[in-house]
């Protein structure tokens, strides 16, 4: 057994974690929810760009995709089971793979018909969700926190079905402040009642770069910690475990990992 899974057993026997551990190599009609019927803008994401940048709606190789229909199906089958409507995926570090993973698993969950997904971009120090999908917003969530802006102008429809995402604009240093503020606490209330086939999904900033997930917490469901194969050492992994007290994990994704996808071997 491996250093990290030693870690992540000890965790769950310690009630930690849900019992749904996860692996990825990178990381399925709903009525009440119409685009036509509300202020979302829609922008038509480059195909090229998004393949370039990994994003799974222009992926056409089968072993990724099944890989994030294993990690949807498991997720949302632990989320109906508690009735959980939102989940923050976040890492130890910088660089482990939680973006892409978030967006991810949010086309995944989009791809099933009676699922509609909204992607937050929780990290205020430093979005980036935008980025992956080639897309340059005006305004972001930072933007919503600290003005009168409507939400329905900071939402952005990027041209895949049941899929919305609130993007990030530049960085700021007091975001723990923005994530912990009542404004926040209500938006994410917003986000989860007004439809009840949604979920949320907040990509958040690594655990030990700041306070950052800790202030937003109370505001979660569940939470999943993505580890990056031969990066992520045993001592950041327990010190982001620990620092996750309270907080339902819901499981963990291996990423960057290199092994045996039905029989071939593939890097991602």
């Amino acid at each position: 057994m491996s250093q990290i899974s030693k870690a992540i057993d000890i965790a769950r026997k310690k009630g930690k974690f849900a019992q749904t551990s996860l692996k990825s190599n990178d990381a399925a009609g709903v009525n009440e929810f119409n685009y036509t019927n509300i202020n979302i803008k829609e922008t038509v994401t480059s195909q090229s760009v998004l393949k370039q940048n990994r994003v799974l709606s222009a992926i056409d190789d089968h072993r990724i995709i099944d890989i994030y229909r294993l990690l949807r199906t498991r997720v949302l089958r632990r989320m109906r089971q508690n009735n959980w409507k939102s989940i923050g995926i976040t890492s130890a570090g910088k660089n482990d793979g939680k973006t892409l993973t978030s967006i991810n698993l949010g086309i995944s969950i989009a791809m099933k018909q009676n699922y509609t997904v909204v992607v937050v971009d929780a990290d205020l120090r430093s979005p980036s969700i935008h980025k992956l999908f080639g897309i340059k917003p005006k305004v972001g969530l930072m933007d919503y926190l600290t003005s009168d802006i409507s939400l329905d102008d900071v939402l952005i429809h990027p041209g895949i079905d049941r899929l919305t995402i609130l993007p990030g604009t530049d960085g700021i240093e007091a975001s723990s402040e923005l994530l912990s503020s009542p404004k926040m606490s209500r938006l994410t209330q917003d986000l989860k009642t007004r439809y009840p086939s949604r979920i949320v999904i907040y990509d958040l900033p690594p655990v030990l770069v700041s306070d950052d997930v800790a202030a937003f917490a109370p505001n979660l469901d569940t939470a999943l910690l993505v580890v990056e194969a031969g990066h992520t050492g045993i001592d950041r992994l327990k010190q982001s475990i620990d620092l996750l007290e309270g907080v339902d994990i819901i499981g963990t994704v291996l990423n960057k990992s290199k092994e045996s996808l039905h029989d071939q071997e593939y890097y991602y």
